[in-house]
């Protein structure tokens, strides 16, 4: 790779991760990031990797090398968490992680020495909290949301809480992962390399299953239990932290408890005044204004801002912008009078049934599902392409249809040639 000209290597990275549905806009920050988290052979190399769990000797095929020196290569990345590596039974699986959450959030979860993490910090701020496109891709480009909010279960009525489906509720979650890691948070952490960071607890991010024991392995998260894992839940409730996961119902891959003030998707619902950035919970508070006080503390512990007086009113009233709601019900549970009640939303908000799912939706939304196909040389495994097809086939008529003209017309673009 001795040939290649100054930061070639990471436009052809940048270029990669651009191709699919959750990308990264390439800009001088961004080059200076990368330029931190690897050197210009490693961003060449991982350009080459396709989307999809993938072997050392596939990557060993596309880099042209031996599978032991491939091997070697692709364990030090995942060491360094560009990449998660997945043991089944004697082999082991890499896939390169999207950008987030994914790469970039994993090089905060920890305090490392082996980069360095203040500049890092500055410039994810930059890049992140300043410069606005990478924000605007990632939470505006598709009506897929990467992530959902999770309700505060205490805030929730007796009969709500019989009725909420599973995968509703961070305790289910948590129960049910057979392995969970907990890291330094990324966001608080970014944020204190520029002097921003609250009082929030830092070391609460929560990972699951496969994603997780890849980053306990790599020293990137500590192996905690079930347990353990929902004292930190009740920590989060006690701190007025959101939920906020993976947009999917099975198999939900992290929740991070986050704050208005450092969450990336929160500010950005501040900022650009809509929850749009974030998939809502099937829940709002119902407000009795009877029965308030006036006290204001619920509107203190918003994260997003949703309450409000309506000045307009005498006395004056509290009021909700529905807009701007997460449902996630920390408004409920610091009312001590009885003044708010967290109801049923009138439209069921719809959550991706599992990853495949959720990229396949977000590909369609982006008129990239041809790439999700095509990659990985998906055509030659059976597997792959029934995954992506299953998925389609769960999605609502309209979604289908764009699914089907965006596969015809690269069909037909293969058959030209």
């Amino acid at each position: 790779m001795g040939h290649l000209t100054a930061k070639n290597g990471y436009e052809n990275l940048v270029a990669r991760l651009n191709k699919f549905p959750q990308g990264a806009p390439p800009s001088e920050t961004l080059y200076k990031i990368l330029g931190i988290l690897l050197d210009e052979r490693e961003a060449e190399l991982i350009s080459k990797l396709p989307i999809r769990a993938f072997t050392a000797d596939t990557a060993a095929k596309r880099w042209a090398m031996s599978a032991h020196e491939a091997a070697e290569i692709l364990d030090s990345l995942a060491r360094r968490a560009l990449l998660v590596d997945i043991l089944k039974g004697e082999t082991t699986y890499y896939i390169l992680p999207p950008p987030m959450a994914g790469f970039i959030e994993f090089s905060m979860m920890r305090i490392r020495e082996d980069i360095d993490q203040h500049s890092l910090g500055q410039l994810l701020y930059q890049y992140m909290n300043i410069e606005e496109d990478f924000i605007r891709a990632l939470f505006f480009d598709t009506d897929t949301k990467i992530v959902r909010a999770f309700v505060n279960e205490p805030a929730l009525s007796q009969p709500e809480m019989l009725e909420i489906m599973d995968y509703e509720r961070a305790t289910e979650v948590i129960k049910g992962a057979a392995h969970i890691g907990v890291g330094v948070c990324y966001c608080r952490h970014k944020m204190a390399h520029v002097g921003k960071q609250c009082d929030a607890p830092m070391e609460i991010c929560m990972t699951f299953g496969n994603v997780a024991d890849s980053l306990i392995r790599s020293g990137y998260a500590k192996r905690i239990t079930s347990e353990e894992c929902l004292v930190l839940l009740n920590q989060a409730y006690a701190h007025n932290l959101v939920q906020v996961g993976e947009n999917v119902q099975n198999e939900v891959a992290f929740i991070c408890n986050c704050c208005g003030c450092c969450c990336e998707a929160l500010l950005a619902a501040k900022k650009f005044g809509t929850t749009l950035t974030i998939a809502t919970t099937n829940y709002l508070p119902q407000i009795s204004h009877e029965n308030c006080t006036r006290c204001g503390k619920c509107v203190r512990v918003c994260p997003v801002d949703a309450l409000d007086w309506d000045r307009e009113k005498s006395p004056e009233r509290l009021r909700l912008k529905e807009e701007m709601c997460l449902g996630c019900g920390v408004c409920v549970r610091n009312c001590h009078f009885g003044a708010l009640e967290l109801i049923r939303r009138e439209r069921r908000v719809m959550t991706p049934v599992n990853t495949v799912h959720h990229v396949v939706l977000a590909a369609i939304d982006k008129g990239m599902l041809p790439n999700l196909i095509f990659d990985n040389d998906a055509l030659a495994s059976h597997r792959v392409l029934a995954s992506i097809l299953s998925a389609i086939l769960t999605m609502p008529p309209a979604k289908q249809l764009l699914a089907n003209e965006q596969i015809r017309s690269k069909y037909l673009a293969k058959l030209i040639k």
